[in-house]
């Protein structure tokens, strides 16, 4: 018998990771302030996030196919509750780095746990609709965590940071024991990793993908990397790095709903991303030209009004060819677009500088889907 997940509870687990790290961004500040480390060395605490993270995902979606979906989100979350505690009682920065470290490999499962049961329960248009409706809540969840992150760091410092990541780990878990169906498929079989991984290398299609979604994301987390530390040079509080939020949500959720409705109106997946290219370069130029007031954060919007457009429909159109391997495909998926996040963000860190970060991810995105438009045409 198939079960279905429910879209709400997999809409709010997919959302888990990213309100999880962005809530820890207006913290950046303080945490090189309590620990006495730079600027640069607070940063490198998500980027590291990233590369971890990446290496969960490869785990968690292995396990996804070996004893199933519900059993690994369960194990997940209690992995990530179990690092935020201790990263709430780190007395150096080297334990707490360790922490952050055990948390993202922990979150991973909530990335690709919850795409591969929507994998298994949606499929063709019906995936793409569904990936169009989460991106309008996923868009949310940087905006919800860097607004509850500022919010939580005025009020009670780091330390309320990790103190609610831990509280939304067990409220997750509970929540997850007493909902979350089993939704792995009979004709999933156990397959090989290596095998798995090269019919994917040789994938160029997988490439593209994994290359365009770590652009996008790189565009949205180095802003979320360097911004608290550009609201403090301009004199800005952590509070009104999280009034921000609102421009930046109203840009997500836009690109959410402009990919819905341009869908339904006939427009292509990569029509779409490619349209979301041609808005992050005109948006990372703008942010350029305003880069020394706080009206940047204007364009900003319109960078993740390209976020909320490409995502969606990169994710539709991936893994359509793994079908019987759906949780160890998505997993060497995840494994690569994150760790070229996770490098991109620790070149984000060295730099320092939002806008060359921006204008670099929309520049590239734009060369690539440029690419895949004109094969798209031609085939």
């Amino acid at each position: 018998m198939k079960y279905y997940v429910s879209l709400p509870q997999v809409t709010i687990l997919t959302m888990f990771p990213l309100v999880a790290e962005t809530i820890y961004s207006p913290a950046l500040p303080q945490i090189a302030c309590a620990f006495s480390v730079t600027a640069e060395q607070a940063g490198q605490t998500i980027s590291l996030y990233f590369i971890a993270f990446a290496l969960g995902l490869v785990f968690w979606g292995r396990l996804c196919d070996h004893i199933g979906r519900r059993p690994t989100m369960l194990i997940g979350l209690a992995t990530y509750g179990a690092a935020s505690v201790s990263a709430l009682v780190s007395p150096h920065f080297a334990i707490l780095l360790g922490a952050r470290l055990i948390a993202a490999f922990g979150a991973a499962v909530g990335s690709v746990c919850t795409q591969t049961m929507m994998r298994d329960t949606y499929t063709g248009a019906d995936l793409a609709k569904c990936f169009s409706m989460m991106g309008i809540a996923i868009a949310l969840s940087p905006a919800i965590g860097m607004a509850c992150g500022a919010t939580l760091v005025s009020w009670f410092g780091y330390r309320g940071v990790f103190a609610a990541l831990a509280f939304l780990a067990v409220v997750l878990f509970f929540w997850a024991a007493a909902r979350l169906p089993e939704t792995k498929p009979l004709h999933v079989i156990k397959a090989p990793l290596g095998e798995t991984l090269l019919m994917m290398l040789r994938d160029v299609a997988i490439w593209r993908t994994a290359v365009l979604v770590a652009l996008f994301n790189l565009a949205v987390f180095g802003y979320y990397q360097l911004a608290p530390f550009e609201f403090e040079r301009l004199g800005l509080s952590s509070a009104m790095f999280g009034i921000s939020s609102v421009a930046i949500a109203f840009g997500v959720m836009l690109g959410s709903l402009l990919s819905r409705h341009l869908l339904q109106a006939g427009w292509t997946p990569e029509g779409l991303i490619l349209l979301a290219s041609v808005l992050a370069v005109m948006g990372g130029i703008l942010v350029f030209i305003m880069a020394s007031s706080w009206i940047f954060v204007l364009p900003v919007a319109v960078v993740m009004l390209a976020y909320g457009l490409a995502i969606p429909n990169i994710l539709a159109i991936a893994l359509s060819d793994y079908g019987d391997r759906t949780g160890t495909a998505g997993a060497l998926l995840g494994l690569l677009y994150y760790l070229m996040l996770g490098g991109g963000l620790v070149c984000a860190a060295w730099s320092q500088n939002v806008e060359l970060v921006l204008l670099s991810c929309g520049f590239a995105a734009l060369t690539l889907a440029l690419a895949c438009y004109r094969q798209s045409r031609s085939s």
